[in-house]
């Protein structure tokens, strides 16, 4: 690429790059896209984004082709690799000059420059460093704080390398020039701390733009470029004077004035000091031993005492505490359970733990956890005013704890409680003792307070089990503070219920229960939506509990099942709405059957939500859940759902359609369940297996269901299903089988084996293009045994149920691999006996002992040949389903089935689906289930006797083992 004639061209194609108008820019990213590989295209970029005079969005668009320009041509072994001239040069050019005067570039070229020095630094460009190092050092505050913010970029790269090597590498980078960032950050930070004393903020402010940027450098080189850093004098010194230079920030920032921008750069910086501390204590915890003392006596100084006032923010607090928690539950502090194996770095910290945290100091921490930290704030309970249901939702929290200050002081009050138990639990129960009794409505004070106190009682449920009576506790003091009806008392109803919700899998009893059915009942109508938000989600905790039993929820079922709709309908977040959806959805799976008289309106509500939220995929997920227990607590009657559910399916299990990203695993589930509970085929139910083809081919982890959804086709409407489907299925099988682990081999084997199960002929016919693999799996002898022992089962089916096929399929087969046919069948039955040990269910052995009885009575040399194992076969299968009448000494094949029965259940029993009804009658259709083993042993041999004659089937016997011949006769006595 010439260089003076590209440039004008490359920068008007980047300029129209830039447009708004799509006929413009497109032609211009293809072009660039082509250029892409073009050598000298990257030089060309690096002059035009170097070049200050020229348009920003341009130079941007510069800067942004030439950074993905390394991830995908820089590497020598990349298609289209860079040359190494080239490199050369664009390495030199990159660090010519730091003046670049746009903060976005800026920190686009830095980022770009890592990224190179990540592949080239220091073997390839060892010169970066240092030419850092020294502009660094330089005069001009532009050019000072662009190599700085490379620096910082380029340091951050390096140690993100995980390999040996690299880590070796970037080991000898921080000892080299770990002394200079120490001082270079020492020197920024005295700046600045002059500069806002002296009410210089604008002076300032740029000293503590260099300092952050120092003070992450110090991060990097600190956490990951020392493997014994407590060994290192400049280290442990640079961490001690964190806590001091903490301080200094912390009480500067009463010097800031009403800048934000000032305030908020001050702020992250000292956020980046704890973020120091808690990096180095999570990498090197042994190291850190000797700042456990300094760290515990900063962070609880700040957080607990007075010192903190006016001073400390949010976010702080929030790192102090992660700070605490973090030495708290550090297992390298911990003493192993016999002393004698502890490592003395761990006793050391134990003892430095123990020291800290006396009596008086975890008493302190744990009442002003929960007096202070506890209490619900001004701004959350206006918005538990202004907007409950955004409360409702922030409450039940996430995995937030590490960010947001309320639900990090609960994380830390469970882990001290934990590891401090029998100091803090006096300590609670005297906090509850003191709030005995209904509190005054008109001390709000108090009512905060109990509220937090509840909480606590809540959260340590686990650890005071053995120190609350809780069902006395329930019926004394909480069912009374629940029955407080005044408006100003609901804070009391929601955290009581609430707190209920966390006992009641640690200590409620169950005779309690109804009890407990008759509040939330009360409570699912209160005025106040937070509670019956607060009421639904401790019915689902209750419902869920291994205690739960129907016949007690059973007569409040309709009232609260109605309540539950009702709230369904009246909040209006997509959050809330999920919420109660999973309490209807747990409350309908719980009681299954008995829900039928109550969900006609959920039912003709759902097509209105699922419609309502097209745009919010995790509602519809929560939708797709409820309308799984539904179809299952409907049963047969779900096939009134369909004009409905079909539609979901169809959607949500299209691959084509960008939901499927989101419903996929449980538009699966659904379709599933449809199937399994519908008493029969329709033309609808049929169409959506057109979405089956492209499922199969993701083979993503969903592939279990997918087979068990076309097994559930095959059982519902064997002929109708094969005949629409089968040839598209079993071009899907081919394709799998080639590249597919042996646990999905057999998932697709089974497919076909109970195609053959529910229809011989038609199964045989459908599948016929995976027989043969099927065949040759058994004469080469599958060395899997679970995909062996189905095969057999396979074969077992054919040879039995339709010896026709198993003929012309047994000459197809002698045809290709050349042989004789009763060579070829000889080599089959001698594979079968070899391998029955690999059959483990007693229905594959006995169809096994079935089919190859079913070639007697015969003449053929070869069957006669491997008659013995065929007896033996038969003998074992026998021993595994014959059992003896004691009374009358005779034996019974336990695996026949006469009739079909419906089971008789108790009320937490599920009942049969309408597949489990099919399966039943099948089975009484199947030889395994309607032929007497016995029976056909003793008939078939009697044939044989018939054809050979008494001589010739004596000599026959006398290839079999005499001790099987006795058992033989033993199963035999009596016909």
């Amino acid at each position: 690429m010439d260089m003076d004639s590209a440039s004008s061209v490359v920068l008007q194609t980047l300029t129209q790059a830039t447009s708004q108008d799509t006929a413009v820019l497109k032609p211009a990213e293809e072009q660039l896209r082509q250029w892409e590989t073009q050598p000298g295209f990257y030089s060309v970029l690096l002059n035009i984004f170097n070049n200050h005079m020229l348009d920003v969005n341009v130079r941007w668009l510069a800067v942004l082709y030439f950074k993905n320009g390394i991830d995908r041509y820089w590497r020598r072994v990349a298609p289209h690799a860079l040359s190494e001239e080239e490199k050369t040069s664009l390495r030199a050019g990159l660090i010519t000059n730091f003046n670049e005067p746009v903060n976005q570039i800026a920190t686009q070229i830095a980022v770009l420059i890592a990224k190179v020095a990540r592949l080239d630094c220091p073997r390839q460009w060892p010169e970066l460093i240092p030419i850092l190092l020294e502009s660094v050092k330089g005069q001009d505050g532009l050019q000072q704080h662009r190599a700085l913010l490379t620096f910082y970029h380029v340091t951050k790269t390096l140690a993100s390398k995980r390999l040996a090597q690299d880590r070796r590498l970037f080991q000898d980078l921080a000892s080299g020039i770990y002394s200079f960032a120490c001082s270079l950050w020492s020197h920024h930070t005295d700046c600045f701390l002059q500069q806002i004393y002296a009410t210089d903020e604008v002076a300032a402010l740029s000293s503590l733009e260099r300092t952050l940027l120092s003070l992450k450098v110090l991060r990097k080189l600190t956490v990951h470029g020392f493997q014994e850093p407590q060994q290192n004098m400049e280290v442990m010194g640079f961490l001690n004077a964190v806590f001091e230079r903490l301080k200094q920030f912390l009480e500067c920032s009463r010097q800031v004035g009403p800048d934000k921008t000032c305030r908020e750069k001050l702020e992250k910086t000292i956020i980046l000091y704890t973020k120091v501390l808690l990096d180095f204590l999570e990498s090197h915890p042994c190291a850190f031993i000797p700042l456990i003392q300094r760290s515990l006596e900063f962070a609880v100084s700040y957080v607990f005492t007075p010192a903190g006032e006016g001073v400390t923010f949010e976010r702080f607090i929030v790192q102090c505490m992660n700070l605490i928690k973090m030495i708290v539950k550090n297992d390298a502090y911990k003493p192993a359970k016999n002393i004698e194996d502890s490592k003395p770095e761990s006793l050391e910290a134990h003892k430095i733990k123990t020291a800290f945290f006396t009596h008086p100091t975890l008493t302190e921490i744990g009442r002003r956890l929960v007096s202070h930290y506890f209490l619900l704030t001004e701004e959350e309970l206006a918005m538990w005013e202004e907007d409950p249901e955004s409360f409702a939702v922030e409450e039940t929290g996430g995995d937030s704890w590490k960010y947001s200050l309320r639900p990090c002081t609960e994380v830390l009050f469970l882990d001290i409680f934990h590891n401090y138990s029998q100091t803090l639990t006096p300590v609670l129960l005297e906090m509850v003792q003191n709030l005995q009794g209904p509190t005054n409505v008109e001390d709000h004070v108090q009512l905060l307070m109990k509220d937090a106190v509840y909480n606590a009682v809540g959260l340590a449920a686990y650890e005071l089990f053995d120190n609350v009576d809780f069902d006395q506790w329930f019926k004394n003091q909480l069912l009374g503070e629940l029955q407080v009806s005044h408006h100003r008392y609901k804070l009391i109803r929601r955290r009581v219920i609430w707190l209920i919700g966390q006992w009641i899998s640690v200590k409620f009893k169950s005779d309690l229960r109804p009890l407990l059915y008759e509040v939330i009942l009360s409570l699912m109508q209160d005025p106040d939506l937070v509670v019956r938000i607060e009421t639904a989600t401790t019915l689902k905790l209750t419902v869920d509990d291994f205690e739960f039993r129907t016949e007690q929820f059973l007569p409040y079922l309709e009232s609260i099942f109605g309540l539950l709709f009702q709230l369904l309908q009246q909040v209006t977040e997509c959050d809330t709405k999920m919420q109660v959806l999973h309490v209807i959805s747990c409350v309908i799976e719980r009681v299954n059957i008995q829900i039928r008289p109550y969900v006609g309106c959920l039912v003709q509500y759902l097509p209105l939500l699922w419609k309502q939220s097209e745009e919010h995929n995790m509602l519809r997920c929560a939708i797709l859940t409820t309308l799984i227990h539904l179809v299952q607590g409907l049963g047969a009657e779900s096939k009134n759902l369909y004009p409905f559910l079909l539609p979901v399916i169809q959607l949500s299990t299209d691959v084509s359609q960008p939901p499927h990203v989101y419903l996929l695993e449980d538009g699966l589930e659904l379709w599933l369940v449809t199937l399994e509970n519908n008493p029969a085929i329709t033309p609808e139910l049929l169409r959506i297996f057109q979405n089956m083809s492209a499922l199969l081919e993701l083979s993503s982890e969903n592939l279990r269901t997918c087979f068990q959804i076309v097994n559930a086709y095959i059982y519902l409407s064997a002929t109708e299903f094969l005949q629409n489907y089968a040839e598209s299925l079993c071009r899907s099988f081919c394709d799998l089988l080639k590249d597919i682990t042996n646990e999905g081999q057999v998932q697709v084997l089974k497919v076909v084996e109970i195609a053959l199960k529910v229809s011989p002929i038609l199964g045989a016919h459908m599948f016929q293009p995976l027989l043969p693999a099927v065949f040759r799996g058994i004469v080469d002898g599958e060395r899997y045994p679970v995909v062996m022992s189905t095969y057999l089962g396979i074969m077992g089916r054919v040879l039995l149920q339709n010896s026709s096929f198993f003929s012309s399929l047994l000459t197809q087969m002698a045809s290709e691999c050349n042989q004789e046919i009763d060579q070829l069948l000889g080599s089959v039955i001698e594979m079968w006996v070899d391998r029955m040990d690999n059959i483990t269910q007693p229905e594959r052995r006995k169809l096994s002992s079935l089919a190859l009885l079913s070639l007697l009575p015969s003449d053929n040399s070869v069957i006669q040949d491997k008659f013995c194992g065929i007896i033996n076969i038969c003998v074992e299968a026998l021993h595994d389903v014959m059992t003896e009448e004691p009374e009358t000494g005779t034996f019974k094949d336990c695996m026949l089935m006469s009739h079909f029965e419906e089971p008789k259940l108790s009320d937490d029993e599920e009942p049969p689906t309408e597949q489990d009804k099919r399966k039943k009658l099948l089975a009484l259709e199947d030889p395994v289930h309607s032929v007497s083993l016995q029976q056909f042993v003793y008939e078939k041999l009697k044939a044989q006797q018939a054809l050979m004659g008494d001589q010739g089937f004596g000599v026959l016997m006398e290839t079999v083992d005499t001790e099987l011949v006795r058992q033989l006769q033993e199963f035999l006595r009596g016909l």
